[in-house]
């Protein structure tokens, strides 16, 4: 889902330094109010979607409620209870379904590539094979056309990607996770010209920070621990209300 904390990371300092401004393991956090707005099959909750370079973990912070998934495994559902750890990787579809409070802190792997476009949602086929037709419908308004447009574009976009989640389930059922091809297609077609920046935002997040690792572990190995002498504490307060609405629910996000 998404999405989640706004910009990649950045290096202060050359690799194998402390400096590394980006949150732990380049992955970003939110809190997620998964919406409680019905669906057509009856269930409530949020935007059915996947990501394409990114895998997404779930902490349960109250509430109780669903994700289903489509993916190499076929179609399943995973019961989500306050204390529940759950997480899932590229090309893996899921859906929240929330049955009475859903509160969830996200845990986004590659920081900055979600809201750069990595999360594809599950719209009808013909929206998917229209780069304009996806980015219309993906779209929010501003945020000073007010609450209430905000609210009723997000739960049409909502509604839109479970149309084409609800079909695209039947398919699996009937034909097996083969029939998740299409979608598949449809999504690195989607994103394939936003890779160049990804690799950028990728070099200096992840990448940077597993390569610091190394550098450290190198110098540790000869005894060396001039790093720990440039140790430090980082604090990033949340995001001002009101909270944004994303995919799946309502976002308190850490810039």
């Amino acid at each position: 889902m998404a999405v989640v904390t706004p910009g990649a990371s950045k290096l202060t300092e050359l690799p194998g330094s402390p400096g590394l401004s980006g949150f732990p393991g380049a992955t970003a956090v939110s809190r997620l109010r998964v919406y409680d707005w019905p669906t057509a099959d009856g269930l409530a909750g949020g935007s059915p979607h996947l990501h394409t370079a990114s895998a997404e973990g779930y902490v349960v912070l109250a509430g109780r409620g669903t994700v289903q998934t489509l993916s190499g495994d076929g179609y399943a559902e995973h019961a989500l209870a306050e204390g529940d750890l759950v997480w899932f990787t590229p090309g893996t579809v899921h859906r929240l379904v929330n049955d009475d409070g859903l509160d969830i802190l996200v845990v986004m792997q590659n920081a900055g590539l979600p809201e750069a476009g990595d999360a594809v949602m599950t719209f009808p086929p013909a929206v998917l094979a229209d780069p304009d037709a996806y980015a219309r419908a993906a779209a929010l308004p501003p945020a000073s056309s007010g609450d209430d447009a905000l609210a009723a574009a997000a739960r049409a976009r909502r509604d839109l990607a479970i149309e084409g989640y609800l079909s695209l389930v039947e398919r699996v059922r009937t034909e097996g996770p083969s029939a998740l091809a299409d979608l598949y297609t449809a999504a690195a077609s989607l994103v394939a010209d936003r890779t160049t920046a990804w690799v950028s935002q990728w070099r200096d997040g992840a990448a940077a920070q597993a390569e610091a690792t190394g550098a450290q572990l190198a110098a540790l190995a000869v005894g060396d621990g001039a790093h720990l002498h440039s140790s430090t504490v980082r604090r990033h307060d949340p995001a001002p209300v009101p909270l944004r609405y994303g995919m799946c629910g309502r976002l308190q996000v850490w810039a």
